[in-house]
């Protein structure tokens, strides 16, 4: 994946940097796989905002993505590269043998007309996805299953990939993304290789309008509001917050409070905190 850099032709393109989209093969999506996706724009069933600084945005359908990865034995072919807007990586339209389409994870390097394969025993090669422990030290994975059988959950964002540490026993050493070692048993499928859109993070939207576009409403700081509005308000020009600590809107520590459950079951799986 590239970057496109603007010059600074007008105000809205001054600091924008968006993607090229130059792995992209196939702009309209497979009609069989995608759904109607109603978005609950941060409110919750009684209609209650619980998530500020969401709404509006463009209408998506929903790609239906296979995260189980559960066509063992079935080679399927790499016939589009597409761009997906519910997530900063790109997905793969493949084509099985037995006539079935479906989506999975765009890995780097993933070309069209590439061949890929789940199952024991599959070959490792990039794309294909098998149980952790035949998968040899060092590997780069993502789409890395946490309960066998219920499909990836951990490293699926774009640019990202897990190395296998270790191998002791019913699991397996993972170092995460975030810097995190834990324990997965062996059992649990992942996919080798990089997640694709390594520079999604560079991206820069330039303007307001567009982060409208995606959904994100103006966000506004607690200074400068009045005290019945956040407990950082109030007070003569630009005055502090007037407490010993940041606060949330609703008074709760903010700004470094961990909000992890202190005894959560899986607590005995980390060997090493994230970062």
């Amino acid at each position: 994946m590239s970057i496109r850099l603007y010059k600074s032709y007008t105000p809205g393109t001054r600091n924008r940097a968006l993607s090229a989209f130059t792995e992209i093969t196939k702009v309209k999506p497979e009609r069989s796989l995608i759904q109607k996706n109603h978005r609950n724009k941060g409110r919750n069933n009684r209609g209650i905002i619980t998530i500020r600084h969401r709404g509006g945005g463009h209408k998506r359908r929903y790609r239906v993505i296979d995260l189980k990865r559960n066509k063992f034995g079935i080679k399927g072919i790499v016939a589009a590269i597409e761009y997906d807007p519910n997530r900063n990586a790109r997905i793969a339209l493949i084509h099985y043998t037995d006539g079935e389409k479906r989506y999975i994870l765009h890995p780097k390097n993933l070309k069209v007309d590439d061949t890929v394969l789940s199952g024991c025993g599959s070959p490792l090669n990039i794309g294909n996805s098998l149980p952790l422990h035949e998968i040899p030290l060092g590997s780069a994975i993502h789409n890395i299953e946490l309960i066998p059988n219920k499909g990836g959950q951990l490293v699926r964002a774009g640019g990202t990939a897990a190395r296998i540490l270790a191998k002791e026993g019913e699991y397996v050493t993972l170092r995460l993304p975030s810097k995190e070692i834990r324990l997965v048993r062996k059992e649990c499928f992942a996919t080798i290789g990089e997640v694709s859109n390594n520079d999604a993070f560079l991206v820069q939207s330039g303007k307001a309008g567009r982060t409208r576009w995606l959904g994100k409403r103006p966000t506004v700081r607690g200074s400068v509001m009045n005290p019945c509005d956040h407990p950082h308000g109030g007070g003569e020009g630009r005055a502090p917050i007037g407490r010993t600590r940041p606060l949330t809107p609703w008074g709760k520590p903010a700004l470094g409070m961990k909000t992890r459950k202190r005894k959560k079951l899986s607590d005995s799986y980390i060997l090493r905190r994230r970062v």
